[in-house]
Parts: structure tokens; C-alpha cells; sequence
């Protein structure tokens, strides 16, 4: 399923919310569950009927119903939810819970905000996202980190980075990879396989302003045509070829595009598996591609998952997380495939 489909695919939704839904009763648990205790504790399930443990409020409801949630809280006890979570929480879980808190474009301005401003340039995460989101995506997000931040996106990341990695991810942000249509035009996809042969494996040295103009301006359908061609022209794949002519963060940053354009639910797969192989943990990707996609495919990634690692996704976080923070995720993630 390639970046652009995946969107609409309904059945991937993990976190769908309360179908009898009311903010009210929900903002109260969680405030007596605060005001009483003073830690957040995430309970399990009771069995049969009632009301929901307060722990699982969170993590059992649409982001469009927290939104109503944090309303209510406000109404009926003059405090902003997410400030107080703030102060009932901390470390990992703390960073999960609030993530929940965030209308999603909110969120994602918010992690590049976090990634373009903190110490150090993260640009793994600004090519996850740009590279993984569609034009419409795109669009809200800039919009919400201009509202939220007082800057506009693409100056801040011109601003800190530089060279064609600066020029990749200016082109990504224009959102100009979208096609609805599906149509190919064969020989134009013969042509950019040429020119990319002719940009790199052909000459010494590599023209990257043609890798990058051809992968960032093309549809995803088109592309798929272009990589099909191109391994006939140059006996390997696009991606040997990108690992041979390119480093650092602008291989990366191709690499992604090329595998959000071939299936954006294994390169989701991939992020997460290896978020949590080897020696710690990179909790910031985990708990931003769970969250992120709790609502649009989270279960299409944990089926491609399965199908790339031979274990289910909640089987690893089991492994890899404990506490709290480990029962959130497992909520979020939902049932194996």
C-alpha cells in the first residue's frame, strides 16, 4: 500500500473511541482519579459492565473525543487537562499521555517544533514525517505550526539545515507527490529512469538535484514505474543505487521517500521495529508513530509487521517497555492481527 492509499484505509483504525460518548463522566474520573491518588496509574480492564477503569479514559478514546474530555474538564474544574497531567505524570508515559493530548496536526507541528528547535537537529524525524504525509497532511500541518509556533515551517528548516539535504525537505513540504488519478505516462517514467541512470550510476559523481526533483515531484504510481524501469536499465534497485551515490541524512531522506512510495505500512513497521531492537529504547518513535497512526492504520502496519519480523508488535512492546507505559502502548496497539 503505497504513502498515498493509506490514508482512507478505515480498517486500520485501532483507537475508534466510545460509541456512547460523554465527556462529562469521563473528565470527572480522570479528576478524581488525580485529586484522589496524585500518580496516574493505568488499571486493568475491570470485567462485565460499568464504567471504564480511569486509567484506560485516555487510551480508549477518539482524539476528537479527548478534545471534548479536556473541555469539559476545564468547564466543570477550571484547570487545562494537559497542564495537569503534566504535573501528575512523568518521564515516558508522561510524553505518551500527553502526545494523546494533541489534536493530531498539533502533534506532528509540535515533534518537528521539537526536532527543528532542540538541541541538535533531529532530522530522522523530520523526514519521517514529511516524506510519510500527504499534500492535505502537509497543508494543516504547516498551518497549526505557524499558529502554534509564530513561524512558518519551511523557514525554520531552511534556517537549521543546510546543503540538498535543506533542499529535499523543502521540495517534501510542497506536497507535490499526490495523484489521485493513478496515471502513468510509460515514457515519461522511461525517461526519469534514464535521467537518474544518467545522474548517477552513468556519470562520476551524482547530479542530486535530479534524485531529488524526480522523487519529490513525482505521484507515487508514477514513481513505482520509474524504480521498475530504472532496475532494467542499471541492473540493481533504486535503493543500492541511492546507498551507493548518496550519505547521511539526504540517503536517508531518499531512502524514505522510496520506501513510503513502495509501502508505507512496512516503512511504519520498520520505524517501529527498530525503535525498540537492540540495546534501549527510542521512546520518541515509538510513541509517535503509535499515536500518530492509532487512527489511520495502525493495524495494517502491525499485520506487515508480523509478516516482516515473524512477532506481533504488542509481543515486542511487551518485551521492551514495562509499567504504565508499556499498558498504554498495548491499548493503543489494540489486539494482535
Amino acid at each position: 500500500m503505497a504513502w498515498w492509499k493509506a490514508w482512507v484505509e478505515q480498517e486500520g483504525v485501532t483507537v475508534k473511541g466510545s460509541s456512547h460518548f460523554n465527556p462529562d463522566p469521563d473528565a470527572e474520573t480522570l479528576y478524581k482519579a488525580m485529586k484522589g491518588i496524585g500518580e496516574w496509574h493505568l488499571q486493568p480492564c475491570q470485567a462485565g459492565p460499568g464504567p471504564l477503569p480511569w486509567g484506560e479514559v485516555l487510551t480508549r478514546r477518539s482524539n476528537a473525543q479527548r478534545q471534548q474530555i479536556a473541555k469539559s474538564f476545564k468547564a466543570q474544574f477550571g484547570k487545562d487537562l494537559t497542564e495537569t497531567l503534566k504535573s501528575e505524570l512523568s518521564g515516558k508515559f508522561e510524553r505518551l499521555i500527553v502526545a494523546l493530548m494533541y489534536p493530531p496536526y498539533r502533534y506532528e507541528a509540535k515533534e518537528l517544533h521539537d526536532a527543528v528547535k532542540g538541541l541538535g537537529t533531529k532530522e530522522g524525524v523530520i523526514i519521517e514525517i514529511l516524506a510519510s504525509r500527504t499534500k492535505t497532511q502537509l497543508r494543516e500541518i504547516m498551518k497549526a505550526y505557524e499558529e502554534d509556533y509564530g513561524s512558518s515551517l519551511e523557514g525554520d528548516i531552511q534556517a537549521d539545515t543546510s546543503g540538498y539535504l535543506e533542499r529535499i525537505l523543502v521540495c517534501l513540504l510542497q506536497g507535490s507527490r499526490d495523484d489521485v488519478s493513478g496515471f502513468v505516462d510509460p515514457g515519461l517514467a522511461l525517461q526519469d529512469a534514464q535521467d537518474l541512470y544518467a545522474a548517477g550510476e552513468k556519470i562520476r559523481g551524482t547530479d542530486e538535484m535530479k534524485f531529488i526533483t524526480i522523487l519529490c515531484t513525482r505521484s507515487a504510481t508514477h514513481l513505482l514505474r520509474v524504480f521498475e524501469e530504472y532496475e532494467k536499465i542499471a541492473n540493481k534497485s533504486i535503493e543500492d543505487s541511492i546507498k551507493s551515490e548518496t550519505h547521511g541524512s539526504l540517503e536517508e531522506a531518499m531512502l524514505t521517500v522510496v520506501k513510503c512510495t513502495r509501502n508505507l505500512h512496512s516503512y511504519f513497521a520498520e520505524r517501529l521495529y527498530y525503535a525498540m531492537k537492540g540495546a534501549g529504547t527510542r521512546d520518541g518513535t515509538l510513541i509517535r508513530n503509535i499515536v500518530s497512526r492509532s487512527e489511520i492504520d495502525l493495524n495494517l502496519i502491525k499485520c506487515r509487521f508480523k509478516q516482516m519480523y515473524g512477532q506481533t508488535l504488542s509481543s515486542m512492546i511487551m518485551g521492551d517497555t514495562s509499567g504504565d507505559y508499556k499498558n498504554a502502548l498495548l491499548s493503543l496497539v489494540g489486539s494482535d492481527p
